[in-house]
């Protein structure tokens, strides 16, 4: 179904007003539309909570969805389209104009707004792929990092319009970036799947680099799937423009100052696993009967072959804990910004985050 179709849909079933109302709940139900990306899927949950709310003065009401917004958060691993979703509709709810006749009725007004922003919301990445296809010459060569929406979106309205050609890093641990090559694949762009390790490697064949974002924060800078980053550095390093694309829901008032800052950060991630109370000396050394059990590789196979068949050679469940799942790009390394109000710079980005929460 495509983003205009589903637009004139409701992208969520009305509550029951006879259950309790659990915002997790609602908000995994909303999210199960994969159109609906992760802000929208916050601000539709907390639009639920307005209408379920018994609160009878504005105070309460904000006091409600602060407890609501703080309920998404403690049960997600990566709160940051939570918040940027949650701190635009508190926001909104706070400064919409007191003109219904009581409170009841302001309520099922804030409701039908953040619904309707929801539906809206739908339409940004046309907008943002038509901004972006300035910008893609034609027989470029395009590299793009994991699986994004509204790069998707880019894509495939480049393809309609001009020659291209996408390099895809695979994006481990998940992979997501093979999902990225078989849409592609199938509606006929060439497409490669390139190793994370090998964006250095791959950056003197592509003309452009094009990400989405998780977040785009106050800084001018990028939360996004983790190698991001690493992508920038290459190509601000080989003279290649690194342009992202965003839709304005996920503007972020953060500041991060480095990946430490960032609320997916914990304490368990990158930690060395808790050492044995077994002295040094005592810990067994592989013996020589085990190492002469690794087979050789043969001259026909290839390292990566070879390498896939060693025992451990995969991350377990526990190693993936220790590893994050997003890093941020600082806004130097950032070309434009592509969003749904326009071609911005990474100082463009911060001038808007200041207007659009100050009222």
């Amino acid at each position: 179904m495509t983003l205009s179709a589903i637009a004139q849909e409701p992208i969520v079933e009305e509550p029951s007003s006879s259950d309790p109302f659990d915002i997790y709940s609602a908000y995994r139900r909303i999210l199960s539309n994969e159109n609906v990306a992760v802000p929208l899927a916050a601000i539709l949950a907390l639009s639920e909570l307005v209408e379920k709310s018994r609160a009878g003065t504005m105070f309460e009401l904000v006091e409600d969805l602060n407890k609501g917004a703080e309920a998404l958060r403690q049960r997600s691993s990566n709160p940051i389209g939570i918040n940027a979703g949650s701190e635009l509709f508190i926001a909104f709810v706070t400064l919409f104009p007191h003109e219904s006749e009581s409170f009841v009725d302001l309520k099922t007004e804030l409701v039908k707004q953040g619904r309707r922003y929801a539906q809206e919301a739908l339409t940004y990445r046309d907008k943002i792929a038509a901004l972006t296809l300035g910008f893609i010459k034609d027989d470029s060569v395009i590299l793009t990092h994991s699986y994004s929406r509204v790069v998707m979106q880019a894509l495939l309205l480049a393809h309609q319009r001009k020659r291209i050609s996408v390099y895809v890093t695979e994006a481990r641990p998940g992979g997501l970036g093979i999902r990225t090559c078989d849409a592609l694949t199938a509606v006929g762009i060439p497409c490669t799947v390139v190793l994370d390790s090998a964006v250095a490697y791959v950056m003197d064949k592509v003309d452009i680099v094009l990400v989405g974002s998780e977040a785009v924060v106050e800084s001018g800078g990028l939360i996004n799937a983790m190698g991001s980053n690493q992508m920038a550095i290459i190509a601000k390093a080989a003279n290649k423009p690194f342009y992202a694309v965003a839709e304005s829901y996920k503007f972020h008032r953060l500041f991060p100052l480095s990946q430490y800052d960032l609320p997916t950060h914990t304490a368990d991630i990158l930690a060395f696993p808790r050492s044995s109370k077994r002295p040094a000396a005592s810990v067994p050394r592989p013996s020589v009967a085990l190492m002469k059990s690794i087979p050789t590789p043969a001259l026909s196979r290839t390292s990566s072959t070879f390498m896939s068949e060693l025992p451990g050679s995969t991350m377990t469940p526990e190693q993936r804990k220790r590893n994050p799942e997003v890093d941020y790009t600082r806004p130097d390394l950032i070309s434009l910004v592509f969003s749904d109000v326009g071609i911005l710079t990474p100082e463009g980005v911060s001038q808007y985050l200041v207007g659009m929460f100050a009222g």
